[in-house]
């Protein structure tokens, strides 16, 4: 079986706080062999902040210091086309582009075969757009409380479902707590079979993948990270490793002040 058709989960509220116009979560799912580098500030590029895949060289999630930010998810299918260039290496371009998010995502689109199937968010203080190169346009999200899996944004599987529920209810504090949003993503138990959806991979593998949380021989849930930013542009950071298995690895956490942008 393959497995690396899956990558993430992600849940976001944006523009739906008094006090955080953004507050984010997401689990990044991966071999456990694939060499990773935790969350830190780039030696290459020290305004970015994000982990990093060390064999293509891209990230899942990161975040510049002036507030743009960006993430990626694989769109799950039974039989991905090859293609030249990683997906990891869309946000990393986001972060590194100096025009409009929309500027960016435009020519995103126009070079979408290039990649496998993909989700990508771009987001800044302004603004906050979704693409996928399997609905080739880009979206401009209102305010709301959006998940992102393995499908297109909002489908509702039963881990996205989850992690809604569990977003919703944290952020009715007037300051949502950190560590609990970290912990909001940990279900591994897995849905019935009646709930799963059919992308083409098989019983088997539907059921493995469908809890928010992740764990096998050789694939799981890498990473959770929490990203939160105030209206007085502070940022909070909180990224929790995973060994294989599910065992916690590195707890890392950043605060920092947003430059202009």
């Amino acid at each position: 079986m393959s497995y690396n058709n899956a990558m993430c989960l992600i849940a976001f509220a944006w523009q739906t706080h008094p006090r955080y116009p953004l507050i984010l979560v997401a689990n990044r799912d991966e071999f456990y062999e694939r060499p990773t580098a935790a969350a830190h500030f780039w030696e290459d590029n020290p305004d970015i902040l994000g982990g990093r895949d060390l064999l293509a060289g891209g990230t899942w999630l990161g975040i510049r210091r002036d507030g743009r930010w960006s993430a990626v998810t694989n769109y799950r299918e039974s039989h991905p086309e090859n293609a030249p260039r990683s997906r990891g290496a869309l946000t990393t371009g986001c972060l590194e582009h100096a025009g409009s998010l929309v500027d960016y995502g435009n020519r995103v689109l126009a070079e979408s075969n290039d990649y496998s199937p993909f989700n990508l968010l771009l987001g800044d203080d302004q603004s906050l757009l979704y693409c996928s190169n399997r609905t080739g346009r880009l979206q401009t999200l209102e305010a709301g409380i959006f998940t992102l899996s393995n499908h297109l944004l909002d489908t509702p599987w039963p881990k996205a479902n989850h992690a809604r529920d569990a977003l919703q209810v944290l952020i009715r504090d007037q300051k949502p707590d950190p560590g609990l949003l970290l912990k909001a993503l940990q279900r591994d138990t897995p849905y019935d079979d009646e709930l799963l959806p059919d992308t083409g991979v098989g019983i088997e593998l539907e059921r493995l993948l469908s809890p928010p949380f992740i764990h096998s021989k050789h694939y799981g849930t890498r990473s959770t990270t929490v990203f939160m930013k105030d209206r007085n542009g502070q940022c909070h950071v909180l990224e929790q490793s995973y060994q294989q298995g599910g065992a916690k690895g590195e707890l890392k956490e950043f605060h920092f002040t947003q430059k202009d942008q």
